[in-house]
């Protein structure tokens, strides 16, 4: 009976110290080569911090907007037609937050007034620049994007500032559209200017900006 006690108080004694002398190793996830996760008032975050409402690319200088699922202007899931600078499609879209039908420049102007991330230079991407955030998926069915970084992506096309290109196939006869890149095929595709698509805004970096010490160079970035 002693030596069972004995043997039970040894095993105990050495348990205590595993839990509290070696701890389990970190979960948390480790800062990506690329993107940071930046909260709404425009501060970096760490990749486990949140919410965040823009992400900045070290890679290209630029913050990208986070799309959210609370039908703010932003939320993922209204569509656009492209419209800008009196060229394109005005209101063929689908959102809650225009009286009438959405475009691209109503987004932009909106975006733009409430300064997100502290930035009121907000714009289309690039076709390039759109397109290199093309990646493979992280599981089967996803977008083809890094989705623990841009969440509420669709399968979809996404708008990019490509205008004037020439539409082919059942699009022939209205001759011109603008470039959209394809998160579900990971492909770019010239649409008519009507169709209705989602937009991830894109807003440069000045040199000046508190962001850009984050460069491609500095992966890193300060815990709070």
């Amino acid at each position: 009976m002693i030596k069972r006690l004995l043997i039970s108080l040894l095993v105990a004694t050495v348990l205590y110290g595993i839990v509290h002398f070696y701890p389990a190793p970190s979960m948390q996830p480790t800062p990506h080569a690329r993107y940071t996760k930046i909260a709404a008032n425009g501060v970096p975050l760490t990749p486990w911090q949140g919410p965040w409402a823009c992400v900045l690319d070290r890679k290209l200088n630029v913050l990208w907007e986070v799309k959210t699922d609370n039908e703010s202007i932003h939320d993922g899931y209204w569509t656009y037609s492209w419209f800008l600078h009196e060229k394109g499609q005005e209101n063929f879209g689908d959102c809650y937050f225009e009286s009438q039908r959405c475009d691209t420049q109503d987004l932009i102007e909106r975006t733009n007034i409430q300064t997100l991330c502290g930035q009121n230079n907000w714009r289309l991407p690039t076709e390039q620049e759109l397109a290199s955030l093309i990646q493979s998926p992280s599981r089967p069915g996803r977008a083809h994007i890094a989705d623990d970084y841009f969440s509420y992506i669709n399968q979809g096309d996404y708008w990019t500032s490509q205008s004037d290109s020439r539409l082919s196939r059942q699009f022939k006869h209205l001759k011109l559209g603008a470039k959209a890149i394809n998160f579900h095929s990971g492909t770019v595709n010239a649409l008519p200017y009507r169709n209705a698509a989602f937009v991830i805004l894109v807003s440069s970096l000045t040199k000046t900006h508190p962001l850009s010490q984050f460069s491609s160079r500095d992966n890193s970035i300060k815990q709070k």
